[in-house]
C-alpha cells in the first residue's frame, strides 16, 4: 500500500517537474522572440529609410541605440516582475480584478522605462540631445509606445495563465468526477462484496436466537451502511458527523464477528463534526485498520479514531495494531495494491488542494496510523 502510494507520488512529482521545465522553456522562447521581434521591426524600418543625409543617418543610429536599450531594459523589467506577480497572487485573479492592476502596472513600467532611457543620460548626466526636434516630443511618443508595448506583454502573459488555469480546473474537475465514480464503485465492491455480506449474515443468524434485539439493531446498521454507500457516491463532500455515524455502524457489525478481539476508542473533538470530508474517506481508513490490523492479530486489538481541528485543518487519525512492513507484505500477498488509499489521496488533493495529505506510517513498533489532513478552506 505504502509502496504504491510512494510510487504514485514520485511519478506525480516527476510529471510536475517536467511540466514546469516545459513552461520555463516556453517562457524563455516567447520572451526572447517577442523582444527581438520588436527590436528587429524598428531596425528594419530605420534601415529601409532611403535618406542619405548625414544628420538622418546619425539620427537613425541614435534611434536604433535607444530602441536597443529599451528592449534590454524592458526584457529585464518584465522578467523580474514574474516572481512579484506570483507573490502578489495576480496569476490567480480574474479579468475584473486584473484589468485595473494591468493598467496601473503598465503606466508605472512605461514611466520607469522612459526615465531609464531618457532622464538618466540626458537630464542627470547632461548628455547633449542630438536631434533637432524637442526631447519632450520623443519622451511623449516613447511613453505612449511603451504603454502599448507593456500592455500587450501583460495581456499576453496573463491571458496564458488564465487559459492554463481554466484548462487545469477543467482537467481537475474531470479527474474528480472520475475519481468519485471510482470511489463509488470501490465502496460498493468493498461493502456489498460476498465476503462482507456472508460474514454479516452469518453473524446475524447466530444473533437471532441468542440476542434478537441486537440482531434487529445489526440489520438496521447493515441497511444504514449500504444506503450510505449508495448515496454518498453522488456527493463531493459530506459532514464528518455523517461519515462517523456510518463508520460506527460498520464497526458495530465487525464487533459482532470479532467480539472481544475488536475494541474501539473514539476521541472526537465536537468542533470537527460539521466539517466537510470526502465520503468514504474515514470508512476506507477504518476498513484497512480492521483488515490489516485486527484480522491479522490473534489477540485482536484496539482501533483508535482521533479527530482534531488544528492549524486551520481537520486532522484525522486511525490507529490499529500491527507493523507497517507486515501490512505491506500481507497487502502484496493478497494482491492488494492500495487502490483505496491512493484513490482517497487523489480525491483529497483534487478537492482541497496540495495542502491536503494522506499518510500511512508506523506510530510505534507495534502500531500503524493512517493520518489525513484536510484544509478547512477548499482550494
Amino acid at each position: 500500500m505504502e509502496a504504491t502510494a510512494a510510487t504514485s507520488h514520485s511519478l506525480l512529482l516527476e510529471d510536475t517537474a517536467r511540466r514546469t521545465r516545459g513552461k520555463q522553456r516556453l517562457y524563455v522562447i516567447c520572451q526572447l522572440c517577442g523582444w527581438l521581434f520588436f527590436l528587429g521591426l524598428h531596425v528594419t524600418l530605420f534601415v529601409m529609410d532611403p535618406g542619405k543625409d548625414p544628420y538622418m543617418i546619425q539620427l537613425r543610429i541614435f534611434n536604433t541605440s535607444l530602441i536597443a536599450i529599451m528592449v534590454l531594459v524592458g526584457l529585464l523589467m518584465t522578467h523580474y516582475l514574474r516572481p512579484l506577480f506570483a507573490r502578489w497572487g495576480w496569476k490567480n485573479l480574474g479579468w475584473r480584478a486584473l484589468v485595473p492592476r494591468i493598467f496601473g502596472m503598465t503606466l508605472v513600467q512605461s514611466t520607469l522605462l522612459v526615465a531609464v532611457v531618457f532622464a538618466y543620460p540626458f537630464f542627470f548626466l547632461q548628455y547633449p540631445w542630438p536631434a533637432k526636434h524637442s526631447i519632450w516630443l520623443s519622451v511623449a511618443l516613447t511613453w505612449v509606445n511603451d504603454i502599448v508595448l507593456f500592455g500587450v506583454w501583460f495581456c499576453v502573459y496573463f491571458f496564458y495563465h488564465l487559459f492554463e488555469r481554466f484548462n487545469r480546473s477543467e482537467l481537475e474537475r474531470a479527474q474528480l468526477a472520475a475519481s468519485a465514480k471510482e470511489a463509488e464503485l470501490r465502496s460498493l465492491k468493498s461493502q456489498v462484496n460476498p465476503h462482507f455480506i456472508f460474514n454479516s449474515l452469518n453473524s446475524l443468524r447466530a444473533l437471532i436466537d441468542e440476542d434478537p434485539a441486537r440482531a434487529r439493531q445489526s440489520v438496521t446498521q447493515l441497511a444504514n451502511l449500504l444506503r450510505y454507500s449508495l448515496q454518498s457516491g453522488q456527493l463531493e463532500t459530506v459532514p464528518f458527523e455523517d461519515e462517523l455515524r456510518v463508520v460506527n455502524d460498520y464497526l458495530a457489525l465487525e464487533q459482532v464477528r470479532h467480539e472481544e478481539r475488536l475494541r474501539v476508542r473514539l476521541d472526537i473533538s465536537p468542533d470537527t463534526l460539521q466539517l466537510p470530508i470526502p465520503p468514504m474517506l474515514l470508512q476506507t481508513l477504518v476498513e484497512n485498520a480492521v483488515k490489516y490490523g485486527i484480522s491479522t492479530q490473534r489477540e485482536g486489538g484496539e482501533i483508535a479514531i482521533v479527530a482534531r481541528q488544528e492549524g486551520g485543518a481537520l486532522r484525522l487519525q486511525v490507529t490499529n495494531p500491527g507493523s507497517l512492513p507486515e501490512a505491506v507484505r500481507r497487502a502484496k500477498a493478497s494482491a492488494s495494491t492500495g487502490v483505496g488509499l491512493k484513490n482517497a489521496s487523489d480525491r483529497l488533493r483534487l478537492l482541497f488542494g496540495e495542502k491536503a495529505t494522506l499518510n500511512l506510517r508506523s506510530a510505534t513498533p507495534d502500531s500503524v496510523v493512517a493520518e489525513a489532513v484536510i484544509p478547512l478552506r477548499i482550494a
